[in-house]
């Protein structure tokens, strides 16, 4: 079976470029969105204790399951710990056999980021240049990244209540192509700001963006926000913007919209993407993109690394799958007389 560690994918991006790696990636997520009802889709399975979540994320096709496996631990920053990590598993559905494990932290990360501008590609408006970005962990560089490559979005106003994640985002940055202007608080962030990407990672109900910093006209990235009693938008707002969800079952329950009555109307972006449903309809209308995550887009980059991952520098092989001789004997492979007369 075919493993991809963090060292295979860290080799490939470098080879490859954050640019080319994200907007491969966000044509294998467009092009999976586009065949939406071929897939068996269900809301992640979620185990939640006081210190944050576990996950698994599952998704098939007719040919091909995959799964990751996911935390989300806000306080593990303290710790000197991720506050995200995953790995992912693509098998084969005829078989059942899994014919691939890989790395899904650094992945998660960059699928996060190709479809925050994805989404924008399809709901901002044609002529945004500037994104405001309110939250600089370990997200915020990706993001900023994918706006680039995908929409050609340049200037950043930020803002984080951290100087040291303010120091870090915009020395990561340096020298790639940005004008960084660094606010002292949030409303000052988005003052002008086209584009307003949130993505804090307190496991808490909070109000980063309130109604009255909100102009007609931008469209809004809500990435925080992605498990019950998480939030980072007053209710206002999504009362006067057109929301568009990934999967709305999953929504419902982690999304912004966990604040708003189940009649709140929702799109599924993938009905804007396969051109069933319009994105932004006129040039003064707020979109919010309620982004949560959902396992087709990692399936999308789990399919991504399957195929640009076969060189033999960008994975290596892990023996995890019992093969006896005869399928019948497998506890033939215990006994060593059983093992050396098969050999």
């Amino acid at each position: 079976m075919r493993l991809v560690e963090v060292e295979h994918v860290v080799a490939l991006v470098r080879e490859r470029g954050v640019s080319t790696v994200l907007r491969e990636l966000a044509d294998y997520i467009e092009s999976d969105y586009r065949r939406w009802n071929e897939f068996d889709k269900s809301p992640r399975y979620a185990s939640h204790s006081k210190d944050g979540v576990v996950e698994l994320m599952p998704i098939a096709d007719r040919t091909s399951f995959g799964f990751k496996y996911v935390n989300g631990h806000p306080a593990n920053q303290a710790a000197g710990l991720q506050t995200v990590t995953g790995f992912g598993v693509l098998a084969d559905v005829a078989t059942g056999y899994p014919f691939m494990i890989a790395e899904m932290t650094i992945m998660t990360a960059l699928r996060t980021a190709a479809m925050s501008a994805l989404a924008a590609k399809y709901l901002a408006r044609p002529d945004a240049r500037s994104m405001a970005i309110i939250g600089l962990g370990a997200q915020a560089e990706f993001q900023a990244e994918a706006f680039l490559a995908l929409l050609g979005i340049r200037e950043l106003r930020v803002f984080d209540v951290d100087e040291d994640a303010t120091h870090k985002f915009v020395g990561n940055l340096e020298g790639r192509g940005f004008t960084i202007h660094v606010a002292n608080t949030a409303g000052e962030a988005v003052e002008g700001a086209d584009i307003i990407t949130t993505v804090t990672a307190d496991k808490r109900k909070s109000t980063v963006l309130s109604d009255n910093m909100v102009g007609g006209g931008v469209h809004i990235n809500a990435v925080g926000g992605d498990c019950p009693g998480k939030t980072e938008l007053q209710p206002a707002i999504l009362d006067r913007a057109s929301v568009f969800v990934e999967y709305l079952p999953q929504t419902r329950i982690e999304g912004e919209i966990q604040q708003m009555p189940d009649s709140f109307p929702t799109t599924e972006l993938w009905q804007v993407i396969a051109g069933n449903l319009p994105g932004r309809e006129h040039p003064g209308e707020i979109t919010l993109f309620d982004s949560v995550g959902f396992a087709i887009e990692d399936f999308s980059a789990l399919r991504y690394l399957a195929d640009v991952t076969g060189a033999p520098e960008f994975h290596s092989n892990a023996d995890l799958l019992a093969k006896p001789v005869d399928p019948r004997n497998l506890f033939g492979m215990l006994d060593e007389k059983v093992a050396a007369e098969a050999a």
